[in-house]
């Protein structure tokens, strides 16, 4: 059996991809909670494997010719996982350009702009003071409901994101898409998206990866992890 890749973790959008990946790849793995609301994502010894101080991030023992590596961004541990399972990367160079056009455009479009209607919609409005600020919240709101506009059409002519194939593409994007309702968005007019996100919802691994300490996700609202993630 292969030694088991150390997940640095805290369950969120971005921590949810990676869980979800191990998890349908059925890689082995240990979880090491990094709480960003207290702010262990600045530890010292963390940075020395994701010096972005975010997490997620994955140290594998049985790395490039059998030596340990680190790596750290979602999206590329997404794609080192594809490359070292063969799984979910597509079959062909035309299948495996889909993906990273998707994964390219979740990791620079959805998870930015549905992060940012996140923060000015749900949490904002709540600092001391409040930024409750209109402006903010319609700019975040409409471009995550042009990008899942942009998502629904493509799902029109495919059964998953990448093309009739299920990829790493879709698991980086439905940690987002899943927290539709919490981007004040609408499913009625984007019935393919609603499907789409129906069937990853049904998938075990999807299932296995977003419990995985589901129990201990909060809502960021306590002065101290405004401190901590917002500079409050």
């Amino acid at each position: 059996m292969a030694n088991p890749i150390e997940l640095f973790y805290w369950p969120t959008p971005n921590g949810w991809k990676v869980s979800i990946a191990l998890e349908e790849m059925g890689l082995p793995y240990t979880v090491n909670l990094i709480d960003i609301g207290k702010g262990d994502q600045c530890d010292p010894e963390f940075l020395k494997i994701a010096p972005n101080n975010k997490m997620p991030a994955i140290i594998d023992p049985d790395g490039p010719d059998g030596a340990p590596v680190s790596v750290f961004e979602s999206g590329a541990i997404l794609m080192y996982l594809a490359r070292k399972t063969g799984r979910f990367y597509g079959q062909t160079e035309r299948q495996r350009i889909a993906v990273e056009e998707w994964l390219m455009w979740q990791m620079g479009g959805v998870g930015p702009m549905a992060g940012q209607a996140h923060h000015f919609l749900k949490y904002a409005p709540f600092f001391d003071p409040p930024q409750d600020i209109p402006y903010a919240k319609d700019r975040y709101r409409t471009e995550v409901a042009r990008l899942y506009g942009v998502l629904d059409r493509r799902l029109a002519e495919n059964e998953f994101v990448a093309g009739d194939f299920y990829s790493i593409a879709d698991m980086a994007i439905w940690p987002w898409a899943s927290l539709w309702e919490g981007q004040q968005q609408t499913l009625e007019d984007k019935p393919h998206f609603a499907r789409w996100l129906e069937v990853m919802a049904a998938r075990p691994g999807v299932q296995a990866g977003r419990a995985l300490h589901a129990e201990l996700r909060g809502d960021h609202r306590s002065k101290e992890a405004q401190g901590v993630l917002f500079k409050r």
